[in-house]
């Protein structure tokens, strides 16, 4: 979804509201600070005036106690306003994470199995991390800014109305009217930015998980001239971006100079026509001359925040999609008592998968389900996760239409097995324990044991304490297939959906499956998506998918 800078802005100021306080506290300090800075310039040119031998506010000593005092505070509150900044911009980058984690949750799985993987880390990382920018160089700045603008136009006025509505131009022109042409003129320049640095990342990504493929079919030259090409694509960009930050630079100095040039040349032609004092020229322009750090912090903003502006669109449209599959809560409890699939057709991206199926799939049963690949098995048991809505007939489980059951409830009474078992960065023990987190050792290694891979994992260095990531790539298929199949039975789920379960197993191992599934029958409804003819043996009924129909 395409949004505007200010939309943006918007919605990522809406997320600072539990910080209202901190921020409110940064921007006093900030505004005291850029005031004492401005006025060490301004209490000097009391002290030329006393040189010069003309009438000044303050005796000499007091200006000169005075400017120290400036300086002293000018530190202190900077520091303490970049403390606050940086606070409130870390607390809210982990409370977008947060929020980031629970969007990808909801999302899940419907809305993420088209995503590009490198694309989201992408997003998760690099674009989350962009919006400290805005957060601690953005919020904050701007309020001050508007401010310090009003102080010192008051401030500067006080001499002669028309050297404050100048100053108040100066400020405007430098502050608002700059920044909105650069960002203008930088069109998306950060949002094709951050596009193509996701898309590098999961070309990246992409090649390193087919590593092994590249080197074998040689296409490593290939694929690092693709890569390079994707690198100076994104440089380009990345100078185009940093030419446009020097030349709002350059506009940004020359015009802050016109200016002053201008409040000069106004206050010397207010002296000449008796207006205002000698105080009337010297002190406005070095008042002007020392104010515009507020206001040039956010010219720097027009080019900058294009990226960060990019970044914070990547993330929202994560945060506000909804998903496939709204989550279900305060409905009654529901015990399993067999699932019905009735005249269900539905179809992804415009091509049907199933065509007015029906299934009947009774308590203590085991439904096997067989058909070429594409013919829509795999969805089928998606269906009764409700990872996906029905489109057309209903899906029922104990009576009760799956819309109306609780989500958890649902995942409670329900497991499922894929052909790809995805193992975390951790031991052995805690990826099985992802099914069920109060499990004791000893029903971990009687889950294992159902599965056939408890002997496996007693032969490792470390048993169950082995760390996953450790062994990478030397988990076969297989293995990581039967810790899939032991998470299931660890689960304990009444209703088990098996997807190709033994697909990576040979004939032993499945046989040994197969026993267990035999075992696991009472109490138990299974339906089992296989190819191999071994693996129906198991089933009460076979059903035959072709083209997305039953037979």
């Amino acid at each position: 979804m395409k949004r505007s800078g200010f939309q943006v802005m918007s919605k990522l100021i809406g997320l600072v509201r539990p910080l209202t306080g901190y921020m409110v506290l940064a921007v006093i300090m900030g505004l005291l600070g850029h005031l004492c800075a401005s006025f060490i310039t301004i209490f000097g040119g009391f002290g030329v005036m006393h040189v010069l031998g003309l009438s000044a506010p303050l005796s000499t000593t007091a200006i000169f106690v005075s400017v120290i005092l400036f300086a002293v505070l000018r530190a202190g509150l900077r520091y303490a306003e970049q403390g606050c900044n940086h606070f409130i911009a870390f607390k809210l980058l982990a409370l977008i994470r947060d929020k980031v984690f629970g969007a990808l949750r909801r999302l899940a799985p419907a809305k993420l199995e088209g995503r590009d993987r490198g694309d989201l880390i992408a997003v998760i990382t690099s674009d989350i991390e962009l919006l400290e920018v805005f957060y601690a160089h953005t919020i904050s700045p701007i309020a001050i800014a508007v401010l310090y603008t009003v102080i010192m136009c008051l401030f500067i006025g006080s001499y002669h109305a028309a050297l404050g509505v100048l100053a108040l131009c100066a400020y405007l022109v430098v502050g608002i009217f700059i920044p909105l042409c650069i960002s203008r003129f930088s069109g998306d320049t950060g949002m094709r930015l951050r596009r193509e640095s996701g898309e590098l990342s999961a070309f990246v990504l992409d090649s390193l998980r087919g590593l092994s493929e590249i080197q074998q079919y040689g296409q490593g030259a290939k694929r690092l001239g693709d890569m390079n090409a994707r690198t100076d694509a994104l440089g380009q960009e990345e100078a185009r971006l940093k030419r446009i930050t020097g030349r709002n630079t350059a506009i940004t100095n020359t015009v802050i100079l016109l200016f002053d040039l201008a409040m000069l040349f106004a206050g010397a032609a207010l002296y000449r026509g008796g207006a205002v004092g000698f105080d009337g020229v010297l002190i406005p322009t070095m008042a002007l001359m020392s104010s515009f750090g507020p206001c040039v912090a956010l010219a720097a903003l027009g080019s900058t925040l294009q990226n960060t502006f990019a970044a914070g669109n990547r993330v929202l449209d994560i945060l506000e999609e909804g998903p496939v599959t709204e989550e279900i809560t305060g409905q009654p409890e529901t015990a399993f008592h067999g699932a019905a699939v009735q005249h269900v057709t539905f179809s992804y991206d415009g091509e049907r998968i199933l065509d007015d199926v029906s299934v009947d799939i009774p308590e203590n049963a085991v439904i096997g389900i067989v058909g070429r690949s594409g013919s829509g098995k795999s969805t089928l048991l998606k269906l009764l996760m409700r990872f996906w809505n029905v489109q057309q007939g209903s899906i029922q489980i104990s009576g009760r239409e799956i819309e109306t059951i609780n989500t958890g409830n649902l995942r409670d009474m329900e497991s499922l097995v894929t052909q790809e078992t995805h193992l975390f960065h951790d031991s052995i023990r805690n990826n099985l324990r992802i099914a069920r987190q109060d499990a004791t050792d000893r029903e971990i290694e009687e889950a294992c044991r159902k599965a056939s891979v408890h002997a496996f994992i007693m032969s490792l260095p470390q048993g169950y304490g082995t760390p996953v990531g450790e062994l990478g790539d030397t988990l076969s298929g297989g293995e990581r297939q039967r810790l899939g199949l032991a998470r299931a039975f660890l689960h304990d789920a009444p209703f088990l959906l098996l997807d190709e379960p033994t697909s990576n197993l040979d004939s032993l191992n499945e046989a040994v499956i197969l026993k267990a599934l035999r075992k696991e029958r009472t109490g138990k409804t299974v339906v089992l998506v296989s190819h191999r003819p071994s693996t129906m043996r198991v089933a009460d009924r076979v059903i035959s998918v072709e083209n997305g129909r039953m037979s």
